[in-house]
């Protein structure tokens, strides 16, 4: 009798630590990812396979797959942190993403190049491009944040406003040339220092995290980001002004595409404006997704969303390394996105709810009567 409660104890116990494993929100990220990796191995353990190779220059470099997948996922990973803030706080999602990269980038090359697309020499420090960058993308985001949080329009209503014009404003900027800059340390920054052998995006988006993580740490931007999202009037009636964090949000995602834009202009050392970064927001939002957060809102996880990019550029890299046609790479993802917000639905995780009470309490019942 005492072995079958032992047994029965241990039984319960593996099945409540399957039970909170599963109801973790890393969960989701994580067995994606896993069954991404499992695939890879079956279908061609090459996949995985990291080697040091040169580069032009004649440096050190890594190379390989899962070099590749770092390095463009750390992109990603530094939007999904201001995308990530944006949806809890809003309820919504910034959609002109891809097109305010665009403008960041073409300020970057706006400010080197000044008004020779082709100059011989930058005609000015990349920091101060680049702080330019931030300053104007933060506005861009301010546009967005104003309209959401003081004029009450839907996010993606607001956003749809630089969706559709972004890209020509990046075109004005640098008067609808395309600008080239043949100095090469200005691509330290989109691909490799000489004689470090990791992409330098994959230490920005490292350094990213860590402010995100200090500041979510020792700041109240967390909790008023939730709270907001999940009741702007409650919010409102305990000190909170959900205008303000809404707007707040929009900014940082700003300063987070001003990043992003100025690693995209950095790999190829110019811009097309048209190419550059497009359908970039559908990944971003799926990486969101992805990491187990609500997209009508309120509580989030930071290191989900984080961990959701690298496995949407996973997905990506699989896809092409297996030649499927770029241009339906979109529609996996699609499928992906349809999944998830189906599963995140509210009426579907309460029938999913009752379903494991059921079963769970039909085992618990076979167990005592087995007993």
């Amino acid at each position: 009798m005492t072995e079958s409660n032992n047994t029965i104890g241990s039984g319960k116990s593996f099945k409540g630590f399957v039970g909170r494993l599963v109801q973790n929100q890393l969960f989701i990220p994580i067995a994606a990812l896993l069954v991404l990796v499992i695939f890879n191995l079956a279908a061609d353990p090459s996949f995985f396979k990291i080697t040091l190779d040169q580069n032009s220059a004649g440096d050190p470099v890594l190379s390989g797959y899962l070099i590749t997948i770092v390095d463009y996922a750390s992109e990603l990973a530094i939007l999904a942190i201001g995308m990530t803030l944006v949806t809890a706080a809003s309820g919504g999602q910034d959609i002109s993403v891809g097109a305010t990269i665009a403008i960041a980038g073409s300020v970057v090359l706006r400010v080197l190049c000044g008004t020779d697309s082709r100059p011989e020499k930058m005609q000015a420090p990349i920091i101060v491009a680049f702080l330019i960058c931030v300053i104007v993308s933060a506005l861009f985001g301010a546009f967005n944040g104003a309209l959401v949080a003081f004029f009450k329009i839907q996010p993606m209503v607001a956003t749809l406003i630089l969706f559709t014009a972004g890209r020509s404003i990046a075109a004005w900027i640098n008067n609808n040339e395309l600008p080239i800059i043949s100095d090469p340390s200005f691509g330290y920054y989109g691909n490799f220092i000489p004689g470090i052998p990791l992409p330098t995006p994959v230490f920005i988006a490292a350094l990213c995290m860590v402010v995100i993580a200090l500041v979510l740490k020792f700041t109240n931007l967390r909790l008023y980001a939730q709270a907001v999202g999940i009741n702007p009037s409650s919010s409102r009636l305990n000190g909170i002004n959900p205008q303000m964090i809404k707007f707040l949000t929009f900014v940082i995602l700003g300063v987070c595409v001003a990043v992003a834009g100025f690693i995209k202009v950095s790999r190829l050392s110019t811009i097309n404006y048209s190419v550059v970064a497009k359908d970039i927001e559908m990944d971003v939002i799926l990486a969101v997704a992805l990491g187990g957060n609500a997209l009508s809102g309120g509580k989030f996880n930071m290191t989900a969303s984080i961990l959701g990019a690298y496995v949407i550029q996973f997905l990506t890299t699989t896809l092409l390394k297996f030649k499927v046609d770029s241009a339906a790479i979109s529609a996996y993802k699609a499928v992906v996105v349809i999944i998830l917000v189906v599963l995140s639905a509210p009426f579907v995780r309460k029938k999913i709810g009752e379903l494991r009470k059921k079963i769970t309490a039909r085992k618990v019942k076979a167990a005592k009567e087995g007993v």
